[in-house]
């Protein structure tokens, strides 16, 4: 059911803004939560993610490896973390015969690439199949944390104390 009358259902329109999202909405939407430790120390479910962030993946092939995120590739919604690597496959030159071809020149040719067998490439991942278990504070996550703590009072409301202390003046 829709809520909104002034948001839009379509799915062309929300696909079409996702994947033509600036870089500050994308980082909203790389999201990723909390662990149960960090939840309750800040009162807060999820947080953007960011370089220096120490993760664990809970779904998906490459569930429960720990790591730190190396690198947040917003153009791509995905993370690169340390610990999650795979090696690349074999590359192999097809070989083409046309007519007039020479096959010794295609052995000079053949020899002149480089074959990358077992390289070890980053695996992307995204954020919602990762949960935070560390956090890299500084003062805007700090500020951002404040801001984001459920626990507070309710934002432009007085505290029984705050109106005591009014009537004392």
């Amino acid at each position: 059911m829709k809520r909104s009358s002034t948001v839009s259902s379509s799915r062309r329109k929300s696909r079409k803004a996702h994947f033509t999202a600036p870089s500050s909405v994308r980082r909203k939407i790389m999201s990723a939560g909390l662990s149960s430790e960090l939840r309750s120390k800040y009162n807060c479910r999820s947080l953007p993610i960011r370089k220096d962030d120490e993760v664990m993946i809970v779904r998906g092939l490459y569930k429960n490896r720990e790591g730190k995120v190396i690198t947040c590739y917003r153009k791509k919604y995905c993370i690169y973390v340390d610990n999650v690597v795979r090696e690349k496959a074999t590359s192999k030159l097809k070989m083409k015969w046309w007519r007039g071809f020479n096959s010794s020149a295609f052995l000079i040719l053949a020899s002149s690439f480089a074959f990358f067998s077992g390289a070890k490439v980053n695996v992307p991942i995204h954020p919602s199949n990762c949960v935070i278990m560390k956090l890299k504070l500084d003062k805007d996550r700090k500020a951002l944390l404040e801001r984001k703590d459920r626990s507070r009072e309710i934002k432009g409301k007085f505290t029984e104390e705050e109106v005591a202390m009014a009537d004392v003046d």
